[in-house]
């Protein structure tokens, strides 16, 4: 399978090809040329399959021939070896727990999928790359555990100063090895324009070998389009209907839900629920498109006031407005909306949201469609003590914090400032 760019301006990639380029050089994002429609016999026995079954039945049909039964079923097995649970909250509220993997939030998928799609197809070559990341928090951490080791892969992560958590910041920074941690003097829309205009200065890349492991990358979008088949396969027999609520913010796990649903995946409706940065959910109501810089918030990893994916769903609905808001509805909250929420659950409930988590409840307690027949599925992005400054003066009891965590907060952090500016970090990766 081929896979083109969504500005149609330079010649369709294969998938290796789409994976280490990253950023096509016109600028737009890699999509597959074809959607493979899952047959019927796959949805019907879907509450039996394991997340790596059905990881290679679906990611089989886009990589074909360039990775083979055996390696492609060996990095799905090695890839997604956590637990993926479905929970009830309350009623016919149902939790996706996406925080279960190596760094407790849900970029993990995509990053360990990646990493290993990249190691396969390097035992192939003799050149080294740079994997090269924009991060607003939870991305960094996933990529740096993903690819630690991995010979022939450097990796340089850009973060904004001081809009990440503490324990976010120390996942970033102390991994050493072949990671390098950059501290921003901005926002995460600066560190994305940075990493953005490194793929495209020619100069640049004809020193590194440059690849991206952002949700821009493909290799990072397949992977989360899978645990929405997963909880429709727990979740099949419960309801008439079933909608996601995706907290959102450069829109790439979104990307992944439209994408499962092209391929045959059910879903009556999806919430794209945001925080303060709303430029989606106000798309939605109005039709227009407007960018603008990020606003801080205590959901830090959604602070994003241009996303990225939104090409990918752009180009999934032709542009069309109408059919976009046919499917998905937006809606977004405040942080005090945020911090009230995240309290009422846990005094009702007794559940921990992080922040992030907490918008995609309310988007879905809010618009959950239908007369109670519907099944409504939020995914929770991140483990809650990793924000633990939000999440405990909110709930006035502190999230309990997974072994690991408490190691990395001891460990010495490693990074290094620099300005915004892309002739900047230019400047760093030329000399170093």
């Amino acid at each position: 399978m081929k896979f083109y760019s969504t500005n149609h301006q330079v010649t369709p990639a294969t998938f290796k090809e789409a994976v280490f380029k990253g950023l096509p050089d016109d600028n737009g994002l890699y999509m597959p040329e074809r959607i493979p429609q899952l047959p019927q016999s796959f949805f019907n026995n879907l509450q039996d399959y394991s997340f790596a079954q059905l990881a290679y039945e679906v990611v089989s049909r886009f990589v074909e021939e360039e990775i083979p039964e055996t390696e492609l079923k060996k990095i799905v097995n090695n890839a997604f070896n956590f637990e993926i649970p479905v929970k009830n909250i309350h009623d016919n509220i149902n939790v996706l727990e996406l925080f279960h993997g190596p760094t407790l939030a849900f970029k993990d998928f995509g990053a360990r999928f990646m990493a290993r799609a990249m190691g396969y197809f390097l035992q192939q070559e003799t050149r080294d790359i740079h994997i090269l990341v924009a991060t607003s928090g939870d991305t960094g951490s996933a990529v740096a555990q993903g690819f630690l080791g991995v010979e022939g892969v450097h990796v340089t992560l850009l973060y904004p100063k001081g809009k990440v958590s503490k324990i976010q910041e120390q996942q970033l920074c102390t991994v050493g090895g072949n990671v390098t941690a950059l501290e921003v003097e901005g926002t995460f829309d600066d560190c994305q324009y940075m990493v953005k205009e490194a793929f495209l200065d020619q100069d640049l890349n004809g020193h590194l070998n440059l690849s991206s492991a952002n949700s821009i990358n493909i290799a990072r979008l397949l992977p989360q389009s899978l645990y929405y088949f997963y909880a429709y396969g727990q979740l099949m027999n419960a309801g008439e209907e079933v909608c996601f609520s995706v907290p959102s913010g450069n829109f790439g796990n979104l990307s992944g839900g439209l994408l499962a649903k092209r391929m045959g995946l059910p879903v009556a409706k999806f919430i794209a629920a945001t925080n303060a940065n709303d430029i989606v959910p106000e798309y939605l109501n109005s039709g227009v498109f407007t960018p603008r810089p990020s606003v801080r918030t205590i959901s830090n990893a959604m602070d994003v006031g241009n996303p990225s994916n939104f090409a990918r769903i752009l180009d999934l609905f032709d542009g069309n407005h109408n059919a976009m808001t046919h499917e998905i509805v937006g809606v977004y909250y405040t942080d005090a909306d945020t911090r009230r929420i995240m309290r009422e659950v846990f005094d009702k409930y007794g559940y921990h949201l992080c922040p992030h988590s907490t918008i995609g409840y309310a988007g879905l307690r809010d618009l959950l469609p239908g007369s109670g027949s519907a099944t409504g599925i939020f995914l929770s992005s991140a483990h809650p003590s990793k924000f633990e400054d939000v999440v405990e003066p909110a709930t006035g009891k502190k999230p309990e914090m997974p072994a690991r965590l408490k190691q990395i907060i001891e460990h010495e952090k490693l990074s290094i400032e620099i300005p915004v500016g892309y002739e900047h970090l230019k400047s760093f990766l030329m000399e170093n």
